[in-house]
């Protein structure tokens, strides 16, 4: 019910524990800089000063291109150069594609695809969780990351892809320019691939700001008008002074910041804009940025051919009444 909130822990300072975190006093308005704490591996991505802009261009080039094969024609190709484990691979029967490679497109980068979940699968599908991804004319692995699909300038991470709503789904992939359909399965372990969910291309944008949210509650101990005395938040005064600029709201829509420690253990003075009730509870919100793992694995097995299972029982077996 309340997936983002989680337990202060009591082996180690918070200040520790969720020192990567932040605060923020308004989602939607509070900035962000896109270029702080990158990852390593935004070393080895491409990214584009404007990718509507760059594919609107290449794909009218390519359409008034002249050269090449025909829609309907019936060509024969010669490649220099061919591995022999290529050939060993390809089983017989079967067709070997081949497609050709538009500018940029043999490059990796962040993309973001807008999926929504398909009706025919309900089992819950973590964030990070390897999927098998059909992207274009491209398969391969990868394990993403859900967030929000939102107009503003930062997206709230979602832990596991929800049924009810479109989400973007952001993953290390090689550079495709949309429109490009998105199938997502799931693999088995009897080898069987579902489908999890179906969208298209949204776009190529490394600086896109997906945020972590957690959230640190508290109880009050003693209520006097608009101050109240809060426990169980944290556990130690080091603790207290260091989230004392952090904003904290309650469940009952009352907002204020904490005064002051008292003594030791974890116990704090907090004033809100109103008084409090009994039974409200303290909420601190922190973020973080997220980022996809880089986990792209071109070679995808192959799924097996899904059969009906019957089972025949005895009608002898069965209780009638």
């Amino acid at each position: 019910m309340f997936p983002d909130e989680v337990d202060t822990p009591l082996d180690m300072p918070a200040r520790i524990r969720f020192q990567r975190y932040r605060g923020l006093k308004s989602f939607r308005s509070s900035p962000w800089d896109t270029m702080e704490n990158l990852p390593l591996n935004y070393s080895r991505i491409f990214q584009f000063k404007s990718f509507e802009r760059t594919r609107h261009r290449i794909l009218a080039e390519a359409a008034a291109e002249e050269e090449g094969a025909m829609v309907g024609w019936y060509v024969t190709l010669h490649i220099l150069d061919v591995p022999s484990s290529v050939m060993e691979s390809v089983q017989s029967g079967k067709p070997l594609i081949m497609v050709s490679l538009l500018p940029h497109e043999q490059k990796m980068s962040v993309m973001h695809l807008l999926v929504r979940r398909h009706p025919s699968n309900t089992e819950p599908i973590k964030s990070k969780e390897e999927l098998v991804f059909h992207c274009g004319f491209r398969r391969f692995r990868a394990s993403p990351i859900f967030s929000q699909h939102t107009s503003a300038d930062k997206h709230k991470m979602e832990r596991f892809l929800r049924p009810d709503a479109p989400t973007v789904v952001s993953v290390y992939a090689p550079i495709t320019f949309n429109p490009a359909g998105v199938l997502l399965f799931k693999q088995k372990n009897d080898g069987i691939q579902d489908l999890v969910a179906t969208g298209s291309l949204l776009s190529c944008d490394p600086q896109r700001v997906t945020l972590k949210r957690i959230v640190l509650s508290g109880h009050p101990f003693k209520i006097n008008k608009r101050s109240a005395t809060v426990r169980y938040m944290l556990f130690n005064r080091e603790d207290i002074m260091w989230f004392k600029p952090v904003e904290l709201r309650t469940k009952w829509g009352r907002r204020g910041h904490i005064k002051e420690a008292l003594g030791t253990h974890g116990h704090m003075k907090c004033v809100f804009d109103n008084q409090m009730r009994s039974q409200d509870t303290l909420l601190m919100n922190l973020f973080k940025r997220v980022y996809p793992r880089w986990t792209y694995d071109p070679y995808v097995p192959s799924s097996l051919t899904w059969f009906k299972r019957e089972i025949i029982v005895d009608t002898d077996d069965l209780d009638m009444e």
